[in-house]
């Protein structure tokens, strides 16, 4: 399933620099693309302009671990969504200041409260024993309220309708800056989104008589991105058999990300705001629209790179080995299969096409990297690259780990700007 073209890319492959980085890195690593991350980030902030909503983007860090994103945050006034002590001083330590950042997650451990509320973060309150802790600090504090989806009762995250009612009342007492609300939905339909958008509106509303300020809302992330075409999307999810993957693996088609998605990124923010006139009621009741997408900001910003180090003949297939593992491609992490395919770059010449699965470096029979039995355009050689595109959202670094003590893939921060490519490591944590 090819991925969508992509010349600037295809470009930087052709030139070389790849192989020369695989050399001086001896072992995988994964390309980072700044630029594109900021045109990504423009382009949503573009869409609420032409809305006429006001709003802000927040970047969801959970979805790559890289300094280079927050770097991009701090200098471009990109908001930036944490959820751990760690993910927070990594965005103070890149410049982000705190009025820019906003506190998501479940039960936050107290430390994480003090410094979100002393650096004057927007705090996501997922539970009423968690807004009594803040109260509990003293001090002032930005609070939003995280709505439990009614479309999603067994969600464990967000509050109810009356723990709702007991939240706003503790709010009005205590003196908290009460800017509005939040809710994160699973899946990609923009009409739910909109629906449960248009609920918090009202929800603002009726704080408002309470004397709350309550003019925002978050409508979470859940922007999809789309890796390629309809038709390959379609014919693989019909076609599809065990025996196409290796050893008889086979996947549901629910296991397997929507890697075409007819409306992705900010055309879906378009159509969320487009459905049942949410734009207008924004506009009308003064309410800010704040969102968190993490792989729709990602989309084509980086990609993962392993040498070949050993092909193994098999009936019909190879089994060609990397320098790796697929704890690098974490879409294994949740029983799925990173389905883009990987680019074969050659050290020689090529031979005919060669159909392979790729396995990662370790002894175990469920490191696979790819269990698909991927057409390559030849057969490949000892170090040769395979690259795989488009995982900056999530590929890289959800399920880390130096199993085997295989060294974690460094992150190559690309600069393009101008007429040459310049590279530096990522400098993640924050020096």
């Amino acid at each position: 399933m090819p991925a969508h073209p992509d010349p600037e890319l295809e470009a930087i492959l052709g030139s070389g620099l790849p192989h020369e980085l695989s050399y001086a890195l001896g072992g995988p690593f994964h390309l980072l693309l700044p630029d594109r991350f900021d045109a990504n980030a423009a382009a949503f902030r573009a869409v609420l302009a032409e809305a006429g909503v006001e709003g802000r983007v927040y970047y969801a860090k959970k979805a790559n671990k890289a300094a280079a994103w927050i770097e991009r945050c701090a200098l471009t006034g990109t908001g930036v969504d944490v959820a751990s002590a760690g993910e927070l001083r990594d965005a103070l330590g890149c410049g982000v200041r705190g009025e820019g950042i906003v506190v998501t997650g479940p039960a936050k451990a107290d430390g994480l409260l003090r410094v979100a509320v002393l650096q004057g973060c927007l705090i996501a309150v997922d539970a009423l024993d968690e807004l009594d802790r803040i109260i509990a600090l003293g001090r002032p504090a930005r609070v939003l309220l995280r709505r439990l989806p009614p479309a999603q009762p067994h969600s464990r995250f967000g509050l109810d309708d009356g723990e709702l009612e007991t939240a706003l009342v503790r709010c009005r007492e205590a003196g908290l800056v009460m800017e509005g609300f939040s809710f994160h939905l699973s899946g990609y339909d923009p009409q739910a989104r909109a629906e449960l958008a248009a609920e918090l509106v009202d929800l603002c509303l009726k704080a408002r008589t309470l004397g709350l300020r309550a003019d925002r809302i978050s409508i979470g992330g859940g922007f999809a991105v789309d890796y390629t075409d309809a038709e390959h999307w379609e014919r693989y999810l019909r076609e599809q058999r065990p025996e196409h993957y290796h050893a008889g693996k086979s996947f549901a088609p629910a296991d397997f990300y929507p890697y075409h998605s007819p409306v992705a990124g900010p055309d879906a923010l378009r159509a969320v705001l487009a459905s049942d006139g949410l734009a207008g009621r924004l506009r009308e009741a003064g309410v800010q629209l704040l969102l968190e997408p993490g792989r729709a900001l990602l989309d084509r910003a980086g990609c993962t790179v392993f040498r070949v180090q050993g092909v193994k003949d098999r009936s019909g297939y190879g089994i060609v080995t990397v320098d790796g593992s697929s704890l690098s491609l974490s879409e294994q992490w949740f029983s799925s299969e990173y389905l883009p395919d990987p680019v074969l770059l050659p050290v020689a010449g090529a031979s005919e096409p060669y159909a392979a699965c790729v396995g990662g470096a370790t002894c175990l029979e469920s490191d696979m990297v790819t269990w698909r039995k991927v057409r390559l355009s030849a057969r490949p050689a000892l170090g040769d690259l395979l690259v795989y595109p488009n995982t900056a959202g999530y590929q890289m670094d959800s399920n880390e780990s130096p199993f085997h003590d295989l060294p974690l893939p460094p992150k190559v921060v690309l600069d393009t700007a101008g007429d040459r490519v310049r590279w530096r490591l990522d400098r993640h944590p924050p020096a």
